[in-house]
């Protein structure tokens, strides 16, 4: 076999090649030892080319046998094994049949476009198209110094680029920033930790509650080497907390791992009095305001640490636009919609992912182990006809068949689950980001910039990935082994093949999967001040379409008249008007809650320091015990947030009420299921 050496720009692990020859650089040795045959079924002769590959890119002899066991050492010498022999079992499925035709057609980088893509992405584009909307105003200026120079950098390249290229006329960056040099001017948001609600309380501190990632996954961390604990605060930009680094550090040209689960650190949450925030807990909108900032964020996170942030510059995606497998996830997810509404992953995802719950955790070699290459075809094929007529056999369905599907249905993706876009920057922060902490940091806003429908699936298969390693004592497949055999599926995409350069990343692309599975639950929270933003951003829109209104004809003509009878001293003492909210007779702490799927649908509450969200849901609980309707029966209840400063926002049970009431006196609060 020969490799194609074609560059495409961009930093992914595409495909496998078997002819290395030499070891490549910056590779750690205990990577890459070749060992004896294992355990794993595969054909003589696709073990022998994955010891072959093993040995090409260690440049060392064959060591001597030994038998597999659980013990350190034997995880260690096989898992670049696990690695390419996966890699080899992905390539010998695909031979069998046509020649696949490129599903991502990519464009190049013209000057000046990837900065006036960049300010589109971030829902800036007012500043290419010269309007003056109130969006773009009201997202400048909830940035940070960093957001903001950022921001400033990405316009100051665009602009200058387009007056090389003698455009259309610009505005000036001093049009925008209000300042004749580098450094922003205009008000930006404090350093200084806030509230999840962008609000700081006057002579309050924050209670913090730690809340351990640990807690929720036990990947095997040798108890007499524990691991190290580290603590992560959601109330500062990232990007600016990095600022206190020093400037002359340097990051190491390649990357070392160790691959004891004990060399991962435990993470402490500071849970602040406004609680967590999961992904899911928030509307749409303010989803997509989510996503612009982290862009925005992670740019200037990235630029903190002097690391260039690459992106893959998609064209257009080509895929089926029915069936099950090789079909985008949107179009996939609408055509499921039709048949059980509201769902957000794939029905063939879920089965796949239940059976192998239900059957094969204790399997020995989930995932690892190949199924029948024929019998995952047949199934394959019959699963597409005859799904969603739910007349498909899954009890014939083997479980390392099913693991085989469940694969197969990640690599037959047009798009990469990930995204092609941003896999470069995924490369790039365990490539050129020494430390665990920070690695985790830019993997939780790449996670928040992913689109819905991704950023759903790949939560679900995460939660299962969590579950295989809870078992290893069963299934002999540890963080590492999953990690090792989950990598290539990821970042494998379809119709593209490897450079050495791409190749280098093997081992990098299973320390992404092991962050991913290890980290879930952090990355999944959206961090505070992304929504402390939020609130402020939907603030500054309020008030500029209340200014916008005060300028309408009408309202000045009616606001002239008001002026005039306000002059008399007679009505000058009349005039004073309050907002409606306090013009209620509802009084100060006191709320009403709202619970339309309940006998008793509104209960007055008055709320105090220790009032909790889970303290209102117990009280209409108790009140409606008796005579709770039939919709409300069986389903998880949760107090929302509603309107104000937010759109909708599904409060942690933890959350301190009063806090949440004076960070958004305007809200409804309404007590609904929550959406899963």
């Amino acid at each position: 076999l020969t490799m194609e050496m074609k560059d495409s720009g961009s930093v992914v692990l595409t495909a496998y090649h078997p002819h290395s020859p030499a070891r490549i650089p910056g590779m750690e040795q205990s990577f890459v030892q070749d060992i004896p045959p294992s355990h794993s079924p595969t054909s003589r002769k696709s073990l022998s080319r994955c010891r072959r590959i093993n040995r090409m890119l260690s440049n060392e002899s064959v060591p001597p046998a030994f038998s597999r066991s659980n013990s350190q050492a034997s995880m260690d010498s096989t898992s670049m094994e696990d690695f390419w022999c996966e890699v080899e079992s992905i390539k010998e499925s695909r031979e069998d049949g046509p020649e696949e035709a490129m599903l991502l057609e990519f464009k190049p980088a013209d000057e000046g476009e990837l900065e006036a893509e960049w300010l589109q992405d971030v829902g800036l584009s007012t500043l290419i198209s010269g309007a003056e909307e109130e969006d773009g105003q009201a997202l400048l200026s909830t940035l940070t110094r960093t957001q903001a120079a950022a921001v400033q950098k990405r316009y100051n390249t665009y602009t200058q680029t387009l007056r090389k290229k003698n455009k259309h006329t610009v505005r000036d960056v001093r049009d925008i920033f209000g300042t004749s040099d580098s450094s922003p001017t205009f008000e930006t948001v404090p350093v200084s930790p806030v509230s999840s609600n962008g609000i700081q309380l006057p002579g309050q501190k924050p209670v913090w509650k730690s809340v351990s990632s640990k807690s929720c996954l036990d990947c095997g961390v040798n108890k007499g080497n524990p691991s190290i604990t580290e603590e992560l605060s959601y109330d500062v930009s990232f990007s600016e907390s990095i600022t206190v680094l020093p400037k002359t550090q340097e990051w190491p040209k390649s990357q070392r791992f160790k691959k004891e689960d004990s060399a991962l650190p435990k993470f402490i949450v500071r849970k602040s009095r406004f609680g967590l925030t999961e992904v899911g807990d928030l509307s749409p909108e303010d989803m997509k305001k989510i996503r612009y900032l982290s862009l925005i964020e992670l740019t200037a996170f990235y630029d903190a640490l002097g690391v260039e942030l690459k992106r893959n510059r998609v064209e257009r995606v080509r895929g089926r636009e029915n069936g099950l497998f090789g079909v985008p996830l949107t179009i996939l997810l609408e055509n499921d919609q039709k048949k059980v509404p509201g769902v957000k992953v794939p029905l063939i995802f879920q089965k796949l992912l239940l059976k192998l719950e239900e059957t094969g955790l204790e399997t020995e070699g989930i995932l690892r182990v190949p199924g029948s290459a024929s019998r995952v075809k047949n199934l394959h094929q019959e699963l597409e006809a005859k799904f969603y007529e739910d007349t498909f056999d899954w009890d014939q369905v083997r479980n390392n068949d099913a693991a085989g599907l469940l694969k197969m249905f990640i690599r037959e993706l047009p798009s990469p689950l990930f995204t092609v876009e941003y896999l470069p920057a995924f490369i790039t922060l365990v490539e050129k980001i020494s430390k665990i902490k920070l690695q985790v940091q830019a993997l939780h806003l790449l996670i928040m910039l992913m689109p819905e429908a991704n950023r759903d699936t790949a939560k679900a298969f995460l939660q299962f990935l969590k579950k295989v390693v809870a078992n290893e004592g069963k299934n002999k497949m540890n963080l590492w082994n999953v990690s090792m055999i989950v990598a290539p599926n990821l970042f494998i995409y379809k119709g593209k093949r490897a450079n050495q350069q791409e190749m280098q990343a093997a081992a990098t692309t299973a320390h992404i999967v092991r962050l991913l599975i290890r980290y879930q639950d952090i990355l999944w929270t959206v961090p505070s001040f992304l929504i402390s933003q939020v609130r402020k951003m939907n603030e500054a829109a309020m008030n500029n379409s209340k200014r916008q209104m005060m300028f309408d004809k009408g309202v000045r003509k009616l606001l002239r008249r008001k002026t005039m009878e306000r002059e008399r001293p007679e009505r000058l003492e009349g005039a004073v008007t309050f907002p409606p909210y306090l013009q209620s007779d509802i009084p100060e702490g006191v709320i009403r809650v709202y619970a339309p799927l309940h006998s008793k649908v509104s209960m007055a509450i008055q709320l105090n320091s220790q009032t909790k969200a889970k303290d209102i849901l117990a009280r209409f609980h108790c009140e409606n015990s008796r005579g709770s309707s039939q919709n409300t029966r069986g389903q998880i209840q949760s107090l929302h947030e509603i309107g104000g400063n937010i759109g909708q926002h599904c409060l942690d049970p933890d959350a301190f009420m009063l806090d949440v009431y004076r960070a958004n006196p305007q809200a409804e609060w309404v007590i609904k299921p929550k959406a899963t």
